[in-house]
């Protein structure tokens, strides 16, 4: 039976509600800020760090989504919470122009605005969110970075909450023992008992693209334990419940897989809420229950919610559980922006480990990914969208969606296209605009002209691979760059905010266009490279798995408790990647002057080289694979590709590639007059073809 959506936060309205900010400590003002420097009209700059507390009613239909918020504890029926933030602001607000960017940190790391925000005026807010990772109580203030205290919950008589949690650790050798992270922090939840007998350790050989477990062993509950130990003081080291060791050593060549029982989930969901909260108390308030004044005042016109990855994860999640509406039913953000995010934060969960980067069994893809309401019929879920709940209460934002190919390939986006069933482009509504940089790297890659060049920037090593401890990859990293289509975007985003000023079309691979299609070599046409393997990329990328978490778990929402862990794997929902050139550059995207003017193949994937993922995809990290300089070169090595002289002739014919890319890029829209002066200087100052 299909589940219906489950009446929360914005689908009811109610007269009063208890969910606000009743107190803000400022804990460190510097003004003026940034060295003294002067911005435009606005002047100088400060900033105030500060700590806002918060209380929750969780009987109110706004925040009765929130997960386990009814076995949170309560002081006069009211749940309490603390976030930090950081305000950026003009000395003058008179000089501001009234636009505040509030922007999500990515795993508490703090985030300022710019130097071309300041010059509009703009404001600056980053407040905490994530409860889980923030070591709270080894924090003093001002404190250096952005989190959330997020309470923990209880049975209804008060006893403790247990459950099962899975970690894993891979590409570790030796005898000294190894923290059972997630991404790089260790799971916020340790084990109730240190004793191995009550908890699970396998060994496994392999995992394929499609989840299958090649070659698991059961560690014997006698030959491992909760505990650091090193090569000089082995087994069974000293007691710990973030660290395992192993009586024998970890093998590099295996992962390991620790499914435990845990004690006293947080309430992770109250990050939510403590955003919109935060948020609205600067937008709107005059002061705090205590009559501490908001700095801010009367000097908040437009408020739009930015983040990057993680953060931009956390957006989507935030807009689709109907959290863009206050208290008193305002909304609370005229625009959102989410970059190089493909699903919805793994949050409001019981048991929730959203720094996850979906390795195997990470939550996150369940339920809609999409911005136009679609029937989910392969997953046996309803029609619905990302934007449900905001029509419902008429809150919804203007939005932009800035993505790469790393997001199609590492981080399941293409769902978000054309659905689950891959048989027609999904439609975006009026308020959403969507930009695709073909051919980049998760995270925005060096930019430059010699980054892409042999012997002058471009690494001889392979990339790193992102994940939790993922690999080394065959290629160097791709130096690929979106910043100066941002950079461009940003303009169109604050003057179609602010004067409702049309930004450019949406520009993406799209099935109609004949720019998406299957992920084979053969459907994309991609050339065989000498770099590659015969086959690559053909089922590289990382698939939607359709799990099951069990029956307390609610998958159109993202919400629950999780019971089978791990999680079977239901379905794999394959998906669609963008269709390439002769170069095996991908087509579709956004006009790029790097991608206009190549000088290489530019990957938003790459292939481990060696470890327990090797030959899978690298993460979410681009490759890049430089073109030869003569025709002689490339005819030596078996390269189809045309040389950088069969192409530009000389060092002058490329800076003319480059200009004519840059005059391009700048009349589509999607390029600054400035970054494109840039662009042409750095190309003509580069040493291609000299």
């Amino acid at each position: 039976m299909k589940s219906a959506i489950r009446p929360m936060v914005a689908l009811a309205l109610v007269a009063t509600v208890e969910a606000r900010i009743t107190r803000i400590v400022i804990d460190q003002r510097v003004s003026p800020a940034f060295s003294g420097a002067s911005y435009g009209a606005a002047g100088q700059y400060e900033t105030i760090a500060g700590r806002a507390y918060g209380v929750l009613d969780p009987s109110d239909s706004r925040n009765a989504g929130i997960q386990d918020l009814d076995l949170a504890p309560t002081k006069d029926g009211l749940v309490e919470y603390m976030a930090t933030f950081h305000v950026v602001k003009p000395i003058d607000m008179t000089k501001s122009s009234g636009f505040l960017w509030h922007d999500v940190p990515n795993r508490g790391g703090r985030i300022t605005i710019g130097v071309r925000e300041r010059s509009y005026g703009d404001i600056g807010l980053s407040s905490g969110w994530q409860g889980d990772n923030s070591g709270a109580t080894a924090h003093s203030f001002p404190n250096t970075n952005d989190y959330a205290v997020a309470p923990v919950a209880k049975n209804r008589d008060g006893s403790p909450i247990t459950g099962l949690v899975l970690g894993r650790i891979v590409n570790r050798s030796g005898l000294a023992s190894q923290p059972v992270n997630v991404q790089a922090n260790p799971i916020p939840y340790p084990p109730a008992s240190l004793s191995t007998a009550q908890a699970t350790l396998f060994s496994r050989v392999r995992e394929t693209t499609d989840g299958e477990v090649i070659g698991e062993m059961a560690i014997a509950s006698t030959d491992w334990a909760w505990a650091r130990c090193t090569a000089a003081n082995s087994f069974p080291g000293t007691p710990d419940p973030s660290q395992i060791c192993l009586k024998n050593g970890f093998d590099a060549n295996l992962l390991y897989q620790v499914v435990y029982t845990a004690q006293d989930p947080l309430v992770l969901g109250v990050g939510f809420a403590a955003f919109r909260d935060v948020a609205s108390f600067f937008k709107n308030a005059e002061a705090d229950d205590q009559g501490n004044p908001n700095p801010l005042a009367g000097h908040v016109k437009w408020a739009v919610l930015r983040g990057r990855s993680q953060s931009g994860n956390f957006l989507r999640g935030f807009l689709h559980l109907g959290f863009n509406q206050d208290e008193d039913g305002r909304q609370v953000y005229e625009g959102m922006w989410p970059f190089i995010a493909g699903r919805r934060i793994g949050l409001n969960f019981r048991w929730a480990q959203p720094d996850g980067v979906l390795e195997l069994y990470q939550a996150g893809s369940e339920g809609p990914q999409w911005w136009t309401s679609y029937e989910d019929q392969l997953r046996d879920l309803p029609e619905s969208s990302l934007l449900t709940r905001c029509q419902a209460t008429k809150s919804c934002p203007k939005i932009f969606e800035f993505f790469g190919s790393a997001e199609i390939y590492g981080l399941k986006y293409s769902p978000g296209l054309t659905g689950t069933r891959n048989e027609a482009d999904l439609e975006l509504p009026p308020n959403v605009r969507r930009y695709y940089s073909a051919g980049s790297t998760h995270g925005n890659g060096a930019g430059g002209f010699d980054t892409s060049l042999p012997g002058e920037g471009l690494p001889t090593a392979g990339a790193t691979c992102s994940g939790n401890n993922f690999g080394i990859g065959i290629l160097p990293r791709n130096p690929m760059p979106q910043v100066q289509a941002e950079n461009a975007l940003l303009v169109h985003f604050r003057n179609w905010i602010i004067e409702a000023a049309e930004p450019p079309s949406s520009r993406y691979p799209r099935l109609m266009d004949g720019n998406l299609v299957e992920d084979t070599k053969e459907a994309m046409q991609f050339p065989t490279l000498p770099p590659l393997p015969v086959d690559a990329p053909t089922r590289l990328m990382n698939p939607l798995f359709d799990y099951d978490w069990g029956a307390s778990f609610h998958p159109l929402d993202g919400s629950g408790v999780p019971a089978l862990i791990p999680p079977a794997i239901k379905r794999v929902v394959r998906s669609l990647v963008p269709k390439v050139d002769v170069d095996g550059n991908e087509l579709g995207g956004m006009p790029v002057v790097l991608n206009d003017a190549p000088l290489g193949t530019y990957l938003g994937w790459n292939i481990v080289s060696s470890g327990f993922h090797k030959g899978k995809m690298c993460g979410y990290t681009g490759g890049m694979i430089p073109f030869a300089r003569t025709k002689a070169d490339r005819m030596k090595g078996g390269d189809p590709r045309l040389s950088l002289e069969e192409r530009y002739g000389d060092h002058a014919g490329y800076v003319a590639a480059v200009r004519r890319a840059a005059a391009k890029a700048l009349d589509e829209g999607f390029l600054l007059a400035e970054d494109a002066d840039a662009l042409i200087a750095a190309a003509d100052a580069s040493r291609v073809l000299r």
